[in-house]
């Protein structure tokens, strides 16, 4: 259920009004039509003004700034402001405040700064969110709610005395007998065995490793942990005001390792993310389209919302860099044209104090005569010349696995290689797919993949015998499916699967793995016609499958370093290492074979996305890119292009169909 307002692409962004003097708000509701604003979030810190002692609730102050804003036009996403406490609420249920798995108990003034399980918080938000819900039920500004904020980060796990006693209600709703929670804990390893569920503890910080499969669960719990506070919030809202959509926003879906995304899916009624660039990675450029991606994929391909995003620098990265002249812009038109049906900003204008003081906004302390300003006005004005976009899609026919409990698991002590991370082999594989221009959907193992010409599973170390079989099905359909090393290994409780490595996956890729060879920091291996590969290496011996490449040095020199499983009506493959370059070759290789179309012959700077019918030709180089082969109408411009375009440097062309 997507906001029915406000119409066309929404664009604004978190606005903070209760930090300036009242004369600011006039001052900023003519900035906001200036740029075209037409929605911005309320109230997500403001707990202590709302609420400024216990059950005395004072709306008078929003009151104000929500009539303003709807005089002139702007929609309010409402938010619940329960990621920041008040001190007198701290002061009085100090039992609230989370600890740490090393045992210390954080202090306030921070966010995320209240367990989610503990009782005082729960009841304190439900009566703040019912008194909010009802003061504001019929408001005409008000079109939609947002809960809470960042949901798991920087709290993803808490060790406190509420959250151990709701750990082991859970367990038992779990495992039922605790004989079930030992066998799927493994505990006779290293005499765990519980025989009273007041004997398990949250697994807390050890002088040494702590049992995997506990500590799974206790991501699993605490996920689940504040996904119910979300519920809670997002039920009430419901009842009071039905027919609006309530979400909250991710903390980045790439980088937000504590929440299942997939769970939380079912409990939105409209998926919100927040993304950043990462400053200093030279192509930053395409860790947001796989976070654009990710967020479209958790959405079902519906559209989604990007909820934040800077217009210029950021405040908490090891050096925060302005953005260069027009990639606020790309930045921008890349989420809307990977599926985002908005283009909100943390914030609407720069704080003058307090911790994020150095984080850009749309007005920056600069002011209305700075370059950033004027990239927000030229935005806005793009923005509503997209206005036709909203509520189409992206299509892609290929699919990367991913699946956050692999994520956990992966990472959790005493894994074979340090250098083995869930993100090194994710961002390598859609690196590789983005630089040959192929749009892509992210999938949970389990879900349904029938409709696409290719999977690809860069990191499924945790694999459920049904997800296996899911992949095992799609496959002998006629589907094509590359996996790369160290997945299929261990069940849903961290357990390894029978016989030879990968268990899970040992008939489908019609080989088996005598032995892990990771390899030293520094050191790689060449293949056979070329190239090398670092972190890994391993003895794979066909069972059906035939060896495309071989390792050609290194511990498993004259042994399959690349395979193929024909199996059924689709192809399996298997990549046992890691190429330092000749990734995108195998990722070709095996997109020809399944008939993936895809451009040719552009650079790899050209970023290019359908959506709908329009055509977003992106570019992130400095040398002017001509495309051939599309045909339409420039949306900005009007310009009508037959059979090629060209794009300048570090410019944006979108291309609409003539009708």
């Amino acid at each position: 259920m997507y906001p029915e307002r406000p119409a066309g692409i929404a664009f604004g962004g978190d606005y903070n009004p209760e930090q300036w003097p009242r004369e600011i708000l006039e001052e900023d509701v003519a900035l906001m039509r200036e740029a075209g604003v037409n929605l911005v979030s309320l109230g997500l810190f403001s707990w202590a003004l709302m609420e400024p002692a216990e059950g005395r609730y004072e709306f008078g102050w929003l009151d104000e700034i929500v009539d303003r804003l709807h005089e002139a036009g702007v929609a309010v996403d409402l938010a619940t402001p329960t990621a920041a406490p008040p001190a007198w609420f701290i002061r009085k249920y100090p039992d609230v405040l989370p600890v740490t798995r090393e045992g210390t108990r954080i202090g306030f003034g921070g966010r995320q700064s209240a367990c989610s399980s503990a009782p005082a918080f729960r009841e304190a938000t439900a009566r703040l969110v019912r008194a909010l819900g009802e003061h504001y039920r019929g408001h005409p500004a008000v079109v939609m709610w947002h809960v809470h904020n960042e949901y798991g980060a920087p709290l993803g796990e808490c060790y406190c005395e509420h959250s151990v006693a709701a750990w082991r209600v859970w367990l038992k709703a779990t495992y039922r007998d605790i004989s079930a929670l030992n066998e799927a804990w493994g505990a006779t390893f290293w005499g765990q065995t519980y025989t009273d569920w007041a004997e398990i503890d949250a697994p807390r910080f050890n002088h040494t490793v702590v049992n995997p499969a506990q500590r799974l669960d206790y991501a699993r719990f605490s996920d689940g942990q504040h996904r119910e506070h979300y519920a809670l919030q997002r039920d009430l809202l419901r009842e009071l005001t039905p027919g609006i959509p309530v979400t909250t926003n991710f903390a980045g879906t790439v980088n937000c390792k504590s929440a299942d995304l997939w769970q939380w899916a079912r409990e939105l009624d409209v998926v919100a993310n927040d993304h950043y660039l990462q400053a200093e990675r030279p192509d930053n450029h395409i860790d947001l389209a796989m976070s654009a991606d990710l967020a479209r994929s958790v959405a079902g391909g519906a559209p989604w919302m990007l909820m934040e995003h800077s217009a210029g620098a950021v405040n908490w990265q090891p050096r925060n860099l302005a953005k260069r002249p027009g990639e606020m812009r790309r930045n921008s038109l890349a989420h809307v044209a990977r599926g985002s049906d908005s283009v909100l900003f943390f914030q609407f204008r720069a704080s003058r104090f307090g911790a994020e003081k150095f984080h850009s906004g749309m007005v920056p302390h600069a002011g209305t005569g700075s370059e950033q300003w004027r990239e927000v006005v030229r935005l806005g004005a793009d923005l509503r010349k997209l206005a036709g976009l909203r509520g189409s899609r992206v299509r892609a026919e290929v699919a990367v696995v991913w699946d956050w409990e692999s994520y956990w698991a992966l990472e959790l002590d005493w894994r074979p290689s340090v250098d083995l991370t869930f993100r090194e082999r994710m961002d390598a594989f859609y690196e590789a797919l983005w630089r040959e221009h192929v749009t892509v959907d992210f999938v949970h193992p389990s879900t349904d993949i029938s409709g696409y010409r290719v999977v690809v599973a860069p990191s499924s170390y945790l694999l459920t015998e049904a997800s296996a079989k899911n992949l095992h099905r799609y496959v002998e359909a006629g589907g094509n499916l590359l996996v790369s090393y160290f997945s299929g290994i261990v069940d849903e409780h961290d357990t390894i699967h029978p016989g030879a490595h990968p268990g899970a996956l040992r008939e489908l890729l019609g080989l088996s793995v005598e032995e892990f060879h990771p390899l030293r920091e520094h050191e790689t291996v060449t293949l056979a016609g070329g190239g090398t590969a670092r972190i890994w290496s391993e003895r794979v011996h066909p069972a059906g499958a035939v060896a495309v490449r071989d390792f050609a040095t290194g511990p498993d020199a004259g042994h399959p370093a690349l395979t193929r499983h024909d199996l059924g009506a689709g192809t399996a493959w298997y990549l046992a290492t890691a190429p330092v370059t000749g990734l995108r070759e195998v990722l070709a290789q095996v997109l020809d074979h399944a008939g993936v179309s895809r451009p040719r012959g552009l650079p790899d700077t050209l970023e290019l996305v359908r959506r709908g019918g329009h055509v977003f030709l992106i570019n992130h180089g400095d040398e002017p890119v001509t495309v051939e082969g599309v045909t339409g109408t420039s949306v900005f411009d009007g310009v009508r292009h037959e059979g090629s375009v060209t794009v300048a440097p570090g410019a944006v062309t979108v291309i609409a169909p003539t009708p």
